[in-house]
């Protein structure tokens, strides 16, 4: 079986497959999500796993791979073309794929994971997002999620939200999590590559930019103040949270 049609140019999923081997947005940008993956790897716990937004399902699969103590990994993704195709080029024995809405999926059991990587941006209420996403864990269970921590809106039409790492880490305390580690990412860009279209994967035109700073002024002061403080790069932040009322045990090394 072949796997389904997903559209391979767009920001909203990596599909390794197919993504170039060269700019910010083209194999460089699969390397930073599977160092994120890599870490949720090193924190996961117990033997059931969510990988909320799972996109195609190279995470869902690097996952299993790397921690043989996943007995059952649910892949989730609102996007039928998405979960298609992951479940003919990343299928496995312990996986399941759904296609569902991130906000209104639930499940009968509690999960001991729940990883959700560049997900929160997305959302139009994060911190119900998040609280959403610690409801599904069980106590003892650790959260992983990451967003960028520069601004993203700009350049993105589908994020709804832009992070500092302040703000990101308060929502997991508001959700009413514990902190247990972090990852940070600084991904250089390419200004010039932007500017001149070799970027393809790039989700606005640069007319679409010019209305949305005219619509949101604040927003082209965030961006400038953003390339003052940290040049020509985004940043990102992983955070690991542990869900109280459990016990607290060392995840095993994947």
């Amino acid at each position: 079986m072949e796997p389904a049609q997903v559209d391979v140019n767009s920001l909203e999923r990596i599909v390794p497959d197919h993504l170039e081997a060269g700019g910010t947005t083209g194999s460089a940008t699969l390397e930073y999500h599977l160092e994120r993956y890599s870490f949720a790897a090193r924190h996961l716990r117990g033997a059931n796993v969510l990988d909320m937004a799972c996109g195609v399902g190279y995470g869902t699969r690097f996952l299993v791979e790397r921690c043989p103590q996943i007995a059952l990994a649910h892949g989730v993704d609102i996007s039928s073309a998405a979960i298609s195709y992951a479940r003919v080029r990343y299928g496995h024995a312990h996986i399941e794929y759904f296609c569902e809405d991130a906000i209104r999926f639930g499940d009968s059991q509690a999960y001991d994971t729940v990883v959700s990587l560049e997900t929160v941006e997305h959302m139009p209420k994060p911190p119900e997002f998040v609280s959403h996403l610690a409801g599904l864990l069980r106590p003892g269970g650790v959260l992983i999620a990451s967003v960028p921590t520069t601004p993203s809106m700009d350049g993105n039409p589908n994020h709804l939200a832009d992070f500092t790492e302040r703000s990101f880490r308060k929502l997991g305390s508001f959700a009413g999590l514990r902190e247990i580690a972090s990852l940070s990412q600084v991904q250089p860009f390419d200004p010039a590559a932007i500017a001149s279209h070799r970027e393809k994967r790039l989700a606005r035109t640069r007319s679409e930019l010019l209305r949305f700073y005219a619509r949101r002024p604040e927003k082209l002061f965030a961006r400038a103040w953003a390339t003052l403080r940290y040049g020509f790069a985004n940043r990102y932040l992983t955070v690991a949270w542990e869900k109280p009322g459990g016990e607290s045990a060392a995840p095993p090394q994947c």
